[in-house]
């Protein structure tokens, strides 16, 4: 009996995925390509740009208080971004470890592909010399074998690596070119790593010290501190700064008057404990190398000194308060003035400090015409209440918190020069004004990255300029029997550059080695 039924067709597989492997191996290609490594790049460089256009806290944070004050709607947001701490981002951080990522995986294999090219030998001889972008030929007495020996002796003499092979001459030099296009790179990797060391074993840190102040290095002195992941406290060096004196000097007269010319503070450290004071003039750009740290010298500003006496007569504040700056130009600054002492009722005071006071022509109000502290005056709004400093809630030491409810005015603004007392109503005490001091804010920078990234930033110099000075240059020979018993030399180049000069000095070494004289 036939068996009349159709063979069962066998159903062809479904095709497989490249499976979890493929695409681990496909996404770091991606990720090691020049491409990713220039786009990282540029993210890097945008990223950076609210670096430098913002303050930032491990830098200048009285800025940044200041900033916050004048923006209070749009600061609790740029929190969120960490657009005052660009650089300890965790945004900031990822693009800048894939970037490090990306290069080293494009960059190493690159290196070691050059290292096993220099041992090679060099490429074999194109079949057809003429198609190349340089070409010379010649005749010559000698034998085809005679003619390539002289020539790849000739070769030799000129540096060339040369290697005489399958009936030709292969020579090449200028591996220097290459090698310098990778000592740049590899530096660039060096620097990432050498930053993101200095980062992780490093610190910041910011002082802020009034005329007369001293500051010791460890951490309850600093107003604003910011470790590495692997900093530890105790390695922080005993050292100490005292601010004797600070002096600014600026243009009197013409149309730039107002601009500073210089900034000076004179201190005096103590590497150690036990060691002699050491003077020192701390200017802006020359900061002072101590125990491992750079300290610089950032910002400065006027300290008003008050002394405020309470409803009972007895002293409840006596010092000077840091006023931050509100414009550069003329160094009209504010403050507040927190006595949580005082009795009956606490005590609070946002005041305005003009160094050089003088009436509005247009409004007749105070206004500050220079930086320098000619004709000071403080306008001060006197509060009583509660300053909420019990509560358990940080408060910002250039902030009054409460205005308007647990803190209630006293009088309206009023003008205080040196020597001069305000009498508060409702017998709620009197503040004067004694003087004013100046403070500066320090930067203390601990970053044992700093010497192998200058390094790797001039290596990365020098690869980059061999690069171009040294180009890669590559010469053919081929020689074949013609007619008359004579031989035919072909030259062939390719030189990575529009200079054929080199090429033509090279065709009259050989021809001048390879001809024989009558």
């Amino acid at each position: 009996m036939v068996d009349t039924q159709a063979p069962e067709q066998a159903v062809p597989a479904k095709p497989k995925g490249i499976g979890a492997v493929g695409w681990l191996r496909w996404g770091w290609r991606q990720l090691t390509s020049m491409r990713t490594a220039l786009i990282l790049l540029f993210l890097v460089a945008l990223a950076s740009i609210p670096g430098g256009l913002l303050p930032q806290n491990g830098i200048a944070p009285e800025k940044v208080a200041a900033y916050r004050l004048s923006h209070k709607a749009l600061a609790p947001w740029m929190d969120h971004l960490s657009l005052f701490d660009v650089f300890a981002a965790p945004w900031f951080v990822a693009i800048y470890v894939l970037l490090f990522i990306s290069l080293a995986g494009c960059v190493l294999p690159r290196a070691s592909l050059h290292y096993k090219t220099i041992r090679s030998r060099p490429p074999v001889a194109p079949r057809n010399l003429v198609k190349l972008p340089q070409y010379a030929s010649y005749e010559t007495d000698q034998t085809p074998a005679e003619a390539l020996a002289c020539a790849h002796a000739a070769l030799k003499a000129k540096r060339f690596r040369a290697d005489l092979r399958d009936g030709s001459v292969s020579a090449e030099k200028g591996y220097l070119g290459e090698t310098g296009n990778l000592l740049f790179h590899l530096s660039m990797l060096v620097l990432l790593f050498a930053i993101g060391f200095g980062s992780v074993f490093g610190y910041k840190g910011n002082v802020l010290l009034t005329e007369g102040q001293g500051f010791s290095n460890n951490l309850t002195s600093y107003d604003a501190f910011t470790p590495g992941k692997a900093f530890s406290t105790d390695e922080l060096s005993p050292f100490t700064v005292q601010l004797d004196s600070f002096k600014a000097t600026y243009i009197v007269s013409g149309s730039e008057a107002g601009q500073p010319t210089s900034f000076a503070a004179k201190i005096r450290y103590q590497a150690t404990p036990s060691a002699p004071d050491t003077p020192y003039n701390l200017k802006v750009n020359s900061p002072l190398n101590l125990g491992g740290s750079q300290i610089y010298l950032l910002g400065h500003g006027y300290a008003p000194t008050f002394t405020v006496r309470d409803g009972k007569g007895n002293v409840a504040f006596q010092g000077s308060v840091p006023f931050l700056p509100l414009e550069e130009k003329t160094f009209t600054s504010e403050g507040v003035v927190k006595v949580p002492d005082a009795q009956p009722d606490q005590l609070g005071f946002y005041a305005v400090f003009f160094p050089a006071a003088a009436p509005d022509s247009k409004t007749g109000q105070v206004v500050s015409v220079g930086p320098q502290a000619v004709n000071p005056v403080v306008s001060v709004v006197p509060f009583k209440g509660n300053l909420g400093l019990d509560g358990g809630t940080p408060q910002s030491v250039y902030k009054l918190e409460g205005l308007g409810t647990t803190l209630k005015p006293l009088s309206k603004a009023q003008g205080l020069t040196v020597g001069k007392t305000l009498t508060l109503p409702g017998g709620a005490g009197s503040i004067t004004l004694d003087g004013y001091r100046q403070w500066v804010s320090l930067a203390i920078n601990h970053d044992p990255g700093r010497v192998p990234a200058l390094v790797s930033a001039l290596l990365a110099i020098f690869g980059v300029v061999v690069n171009f000075l040294i180009r890669r240059r590559r010469v053919w020979v081929r020689a074949s029997a013609a007619e008359g018993g004579r031989t035919v030399v072909q030259v062939g180049g390719l030189t990575l550059g529009s200079a054929t000069t080199e090429f033509d000095d090279v065709v009259a070494s050989l021809q001048s080695t390879t001809t024989n004289e009558e």
